[in-house]
């Protein structure tokens, strides 16, 4: 068994919760973002958070979020990290992380060299760092498109803080990614389903066993 460590990403059933249990995955993640097939109203998340074993970690990924919605879903959710994946400036992140308290992870897209500046920027102020596919200047979700990037970019790269490797990933290709970048944490969400939104325990176990 590997050191690897595996996060789930748009969660949205009781069944996922247990099947990401099984496997072995290390964080699951719930998606506050009304425009994404995978987003959970208040009320689901605290449902679906209730029922994840003590030892995974319970991430909350919300783009842009304003301090009310993030005082809403803390009252209501028990999480242990908030992952940003909007346009938060590194000033942002490092307020949310005072006001808030939990760890932070901050999602950096990526598609060639120009964009690996701002991994260092934000691993100033971030705890973790999530390194994912940009996505297309026309693209409704800023995440969770299913694309990924040339892994090469990655190879040999370290930043200050931990990070995880998303964008396209699949129980076919992920050993493949841990392989070119050295990753020691990765992230999946649209590569484990059946269909948007729709989690598979099959391919969930099978990404899990890929990659560790």
């Amino acid at each position: 068994m590997s050191d690897i460590r595996v996060k789930i990403c748009g969660l949205g059933a009781a069944d996922d919760v247990s099947a990401c249990a099984t496997a072995g995955a290390a964080y699951v993640g719930f998606v506050f973002f009304p425009k994404s097939p995978r987003h959970l109203g208040v009320p689901a998340a605290k449902a679906l958070a209730l029922q994840v074993p003590t030892g995974i970690a319970k991430v909350a990924l919300v783009v842009n979020a304003t301090d009310d919605l993030l005082d809403e879903l803390l009252a209501e959710v028990p999480l242990d990290m908030l992952q940003l994946h909007g346009a938060e400036t590194p000033e942002r992140v490092a307020e949310i992380k005072v006001r808030f308290g939990l760890p932070v992870m901050k999602a950096i897209g990526v598609a060639d060299e120009s964009d690996l500046p701002a991994l260092a920027e934000y691993g100033r102020v971030a705890d973790q760092l999530l390194v994912d596919a940009k996505p297309p200047k026309d693209a409704a979700l800023p995440g969770g498109n299913g694309l990924s990037f040339d892994w090469r970019l990655l190879a040999g790269r370290r930043w200050n803080v931990p990070w995880m490797l998303a964008g396209g990933l699949t129980p076919n290709n992920v050993a493949e990614a841990i392989r070119l970048t050295g990753a020691t944490q990765v992230d999946v969400s649209s590569g484990v389903e059946s269909k948007p939104g729709v989690k598979s325990a099959a391919l969930i176990s099978a990404f899990i066993d890929a990659a560790v």
